[in-house]
C-alpha cells in the first residue's frame, strides 16, 4: 500500500555494532577450540572416556536445570502466597545458564558451566551484569528501549496509573471494502 510519500533512498549502509561484527568470529573460534580439545583428550584418554564425559556433562546439566527451575517455581509460589514479589538475585538464572553450558557438548563449555555453579562466581557475575545494565539503561536516550524499561507504566498528569486493555472489534466490512478488497487512497 502506498501513501504517496516517497521514502528517501538509503545512501549509507548502517554501521554494525561490535557485537554483531565479532560474535560470529567468537562462536567459530569457540567451536574450533572445543573440537580441538575433544580430539586432544580423546587421543590421550581414549574415545570412550570423552564420550562418557560428554554424557555425564549432559546429565549433570539436566539435573542442574531441573533443580534451578524447581527452586525458581517454589520461590515464585511463596512470593505469591506472601503477596509480594519474588526475591531478587536468587541465582536461578545463572544456575540455569550453568546447566545449559554443561549440556552443550564440549569441555570448555563444561568448565564454564561448572564455574557458574559456584556461589562466589554467581555473585560476581550477577553484580557485574547488574552494574552494566544500570549503566546502559541510564545512558540511553529518551524514546529508546532503555527508556521503555524505565517507564513500564503510563501515568496520568495527576500521577495516577492508568491500567486497562485495548479491545479491537471487527464487526463487519469497512467502508470502501469492495469485492476485490481495494481501499480508497489515503489523503492528508
Amino acid at each position: 500500500m502506498t501513501t504517496g510519500a516517497q521514502t528517501p533512498p538509503q545512501t549509507t549502509r548502517p554501521r554494525r555494532s561490535r557485537l554483531g561484527r565479532y560474535l560470529p568470529l567468537g562462536i567459530a573460534a569457540w567451536l574450533v577450540l572445543e573440537i580441538w580439545l575433544l580430539t586432544v583428550v580423546a587421543g590421550a584418554a581414549g574415545g570412550m572416556t570423552v564420550f562418557l564425559l560428554l554424557v555425564a556433562g549432559f546429565v549433570a546439566g539436566a539435573v542442574v536445570i531441573k533443580r534451578a527451575g524447581r527452586r525458581a517455581f517454589r520461590s515464585l509460589n511463596e512470593a505469591i502466597q506472601r503477596g509480594g514479589s519474588p526475591e531478587r538475585g536468587g541465582g536461578n538464572g545463572l544456575m540455569m545458564l550453568g546447566g545449559l553450558l554443561l549440556m552443550i557438548p564440549g569441555l570448555v563449555s563444561d568448565a564454564l558451566g561448572l564455574l557458574l555453579l559456584l556461589p562466589p562466581v554467581q555473585k560476581a557475575v550477577s553484580r557485574l551484569t547488574e552494574r552494566t545494565l544500570d549503566r546502559k539503561l541510564g545512558a540511553s536516550a529518551p524514546g529508546t528501549l532503555g527508556d521503555a524499561f524505565q517507564q513500564a507504566r503510563i501515568h496520568r498528569p495527576d500521577g495516577k496509573v492508568v491500567q486497562g486493555e485495548v479491545i479491537i472489534r471487527n464487526d463487519g466490512p469497512e467502508p470502501g471494502d469492495g469485492p476485490t478488497g481495494e481501499r480508497p487512497p489515503l489523503t492528508r
